[in-house]
């Protein structure tokens, strides 16, 4: 089996950032920090090579563990987990997969779209209100429910503005969001197996991804968007 890339130092200081979420605890333990960041550079790189193989991937970002407090109401100044984004490669091939490192059973692997753009999140509105049994065949897959249960995402109460809220797939139409995750115990981080297990949860998003980049690259006739 392979080397395991995270070790329990890593949860472990994690686990104890989220009890002492302050910049005094926090600078008395940036060497833990540091070691921590170490690992999670492994895991960069590690990502970046394997989703290589099955996905055109651009890059892999991770995301700083300090908050922007300036307009939020939690001041803690840190995240107590550490996260990144594999960005994917050209216009033509939408989404993005995610992953999340916490203690606690609280570690996710998902992807999405969290932030879609206003003419974006109309295109896939159009498409699911002309026909929504392509979106409804993949989320109701035996093989999507057994690993993500259900599309997530924030929903209107009724259906949006220029939609009927008596369509038949209004369940759908109230989506702002549309993303898929998967938890993930801490005995899986700390596997050797980790990166193989992320890059087989990511294939099984290809064909969510592959329909919303279908959607999202087309007009409303199919037509390329060039």
């Amino acid at each position: 089996m392979a080397t395991p890339i995270f070790t329990p130092a890593t949860l472990k200081f994690l686990k104890q950032l989220k009890k002492n979420n302050n910049r005094d605890w926090f600078n008395k333990n940036k060497n833990r920090y540091e070691l921590a960041r170490e690992e999670l550079k492994k895991l960069q790189a590690a990502l970046l090579d394997e989703m290589s193989h099955q996905d055109e991937i651009a890059r892999v970002k991770l995301f700083r563990i300090y908050r922007d407090v300036r307009f939020s109401k939690n001041k803690e100044p840190y995240k107590p987990h550490f996260s990144g984004y594999i960005e994917r490669a050209t216009k033509w091939k939408r989404g993005g997969y995610y992953f999340q490192i916490a203690p606690d059973g609280n570690s996710m692997v998902g992807g999405g779209f969290f932030s879609p753009e206003k003419e974006d999140l109309k295109r896939i509105r159009k498409e699911i209100e002309s026909n929504d049994k392509p979106l409804r065949k993949i989320i109701n897959a035996k093989a999507f429910k057994d690993t993500f249960t259900q599309l997530n995402g924030e929903q209107l109460k009724t259906a949006p503005r220029g939609f009927d809220k008596d369509h038949p797939a209004v369940d759908l139409l109230r989506y702002k969001q549309f993303y898929i995750s998967k938890k993930m115990t801490d005995d899986e981080i700390l596997d050797g197996n980790l990166v193989k297990e992320l890059c087989k949860t990511y294939k099984k998003m290809r064909p969510f991804f592959n329909y919303m980049s279908e959607v999202l690259t087309t007009d409303e006739n199919g037509v390329p968007i060039e």
